[in-house]
């Protein structure tokens, strides 16, 4: 909650495996052996999606949706033991990485050991009949937050696995009442007050049409009473209407800059380009220029940074969720890990944690990142759209180091030309 949450959070570079997916053997023993290349392009955590049994009844696909889970407390067999799963967690914290786990509390399968246990804690109208929010959601049953005895059985979960993972990444987090995430988070902090609470929040339309339905949906801003972090998906439909061309950058900008303050001063975002429920962003920016300078502008915003696997390579392909979809690591359109590894590094910096940051827009497509700190500034400058042309910077005429890739940069009567790779600079105010 924000009354905790760390500023420093702001450096996490977190990393999103789907383990059936991630490897040919789709286990957790087939992780193992990236976890050096993820520790030197720099990423603090590795989220695991969820690794619980999956039901069999109303499956989508051969495999089923990891999102319908059975047994919060059983390990899905097809990825491994939990024996297996405990080693992933201690390789990877033996790498100096954090692990952050999925925690689906909104629904459980139809068929689910909960369900088949306690069949009135799930949502039901008035006839009996089992209610969904999302009636396209057809393999899972709803949980009902009424019943106070439900609280006590997740919070139980989120203090067992709080004794060996480091954060939670919450599935639909806005759907689950956010007193019972208030709750949660108070006593499981008793047992791990280190852990990294993320809430996949939800965008501005899915919260009315919740709403309008009778049941709970919670705004990001009542989402920080209980976490560190939120996605940006209160802003996710204006980008993707911006990258479509069909909204302003002054629009787009606007957007961003009152997450500022509409927000808890030490609120944190989530940026991303892409997830496991989005395609690939490389197929939404299919030109390569275009999706460096994404990259590096997502990087560059102030808030910790999202890899989904694969995306570090630009691969066009969205793995199945439902079946097994082996992720082609072959299958490379450019290498975005060297950009990613400056990117993370240079969040480590004070300035870009903690001081005065704006988004300005520029014309031809050409936004502009700025954070003050006493009296040095340090400004990204992205060309989205490959266009190109001069800006306007608050340095003093002079040479400077392109911080990305060491080139030159010449401000000369306050401007700088662009062209098509990303620029960050600074300098004193």
């Amino acid at each position: 909650m924000t009354q905790k949450t760390n500023i420093n959070m702001r450096k996490e570079l977190i990393y999103s495996i789907f383990v059936r997916n991630f490897s040919n053997q789709g286990t957790f023993k087939g992780v193992e052996s990236q976890l050096d290349r993820l520790k030197q392009m720099g990423v603090d955590t590795i989220w695991l999606m969820p690794v619980n049994t999956i039901g069999s009844e109303n499956r989508k696909g051969d495999l089923g949706s990891p999102y319908a889970i059975k047994d919060y407390y059983e390990i899905n067999s097809e990825l491994g033991s939990e024996s297996d799963l405990k080693n992933l967690i201690n390789a990877i914290h033996q790498h100096q990485m954090k692990v952050m786990i999925d925690i689906v509390f909104n629904h459980t399968s139809t068929d689910s050991k909960l369900y088949k246990d306690k069949p009135e804690w799930f949502l039901h109208d008035s006839s009996g009949k089992r209610v969904n929010k999302n009636p396209e959601w057809t393999d899972v049953a709803e949980l009902d937050y009424s019943k106070n005895d439900l609280w006590g059985y997740q919070i139980e979960v989120l203090k067992y696995y709080a004794k060996f993972v480091d954060g939670f990444r919450c599935d639909v987090a806005p759907q689950v009442p956010i007193d019972f995430w208030i709750t949660a988070r108070h006593e499981v902090d008793k047992v791990n007050n280190r852990l990294i609470w993320l809430a996949e929040s939800t965008d501005k339309e899915y919260i009315r049409s919740i709403r309008s339905k009778g049941f709970w949906a919670s705004s990001d801003g009542e989402l920080y009473n209980a976490f560190d972090m939120t996605y940006d998906y209160d802003i996710d439909q204006l980008w993707r209407s911006y990258v479509k061309g069909k909204t302003s950058t002054a629009d787009y900008v606007k957007a961003l800059n009152e997450q500022t303050v509409i927000y808890p001063d030490n609120a944190i975002k989530m940026r991303a380009l892409e997830n496991h429920d989005q395609d690939r962003a490389h197929d939404l920016i299919p030109n390569m220029n275009d999706l460096i300078n994404w990259t590096a502008f997502s990087g560059f915003q102030r808030g910790s940074l999202l890899i989904y696997n694969g995306q570090e390579y630009g691969i066009h392909r969205t793995p199945s969720l439902f079946t097994r979809d082996p992720i082609d690591w072959e299958a490379k359109d450019g290498d975005l890990t060297d950009l990613i590894t400056r990117l993370h590094q240079l969040m480590q910096d004070d300035i870009q944690v903690s001081g005065d940051y704006m988004i300005t827009e520029d014309y031809n497509d050409i936004v502009q990142v700025s954070y003050r700190l006493k009296d040095k500034i340090r400004i990204g400058i992205f060309n989205l759209k490959s266009k190109g042309g001069w800006c306007k910077v608050s340095l003093l005429d002079g040479e400077y180091q392109n911080l990305l890739n060491e080139e030159q940069v010449k401000v000369l009567n306050g401007t700088t030309e662009i062209g098509l790779d990303p620029v960050i600079i600074e300098g004193r105010l």
